[in-house]
């Protein structure tokens, strides 16, 4: 029997951009290939999208917010809730918490913002972070991806 992990899923957001030309998704932040080919590929290959996915994420969550307390975090993310297991990385946890809606103010959910960072709210916050992950991604796909 195959282990099956939050991995083995797809990070489709349900928003892509790649059907309008772009080579990289403005949701999910995979290249357009990947989108495409994703259901033939073997679990290596969805982990390893995954985790360069999960590496981009973290350096700018991490970058902007510190967690002050893990128990407030999974506290908010269960309130609203939100599945998350053991094995994902707490900045994608975060990341998922900031994604929505109804998204409370960092202190409510055991979190702070890094200096620098006081005084953006959790909207500005999440924007921010959103354009800078996709233009990670679109710099990354520039870099290692060989056109024909």
């Amino acid at each position: 029997m195959t282990e099956i992990s939050y991995t083995s899923k797809t990070p489709c957001i349900g928003l892509c951009s790649t059907v309008y030309g772009d080579l990289v998704c403005r949701g999910c932040k995979r290249f357009s290939h990947e989108i495409i080919d994703w259901n033939r590929y073997q679990n290596d290959q969805k982990k390893a999208v995954w985790s360069r996915l999960e590496q981009l994420l973290t350096q700018l969550v991490m970058a902007r917010i510190e967690v002050v307390s893990a128990l407030e975090l999974r506290g908010a993310m269960e309130a609203r809730q939100l599945v998350f297991t053991e094995e994902q990385p707490i900045s994608l946890q975060i990341w998922r918490l900031l994604s929505r809606a109804d998204a409370p103010a960092l202190e409510e959910c055991g979190m702070r913002a890094r200096a620098g960072y006081n005084g953006v709210n959790v909207k500005q916050l999440r924007e921010e972070i959103d354009r800078d992950y996709f233009n990670l991604s679109e710099a990354y796909y520039q870099r290692h991806t060989v056109r024909l």
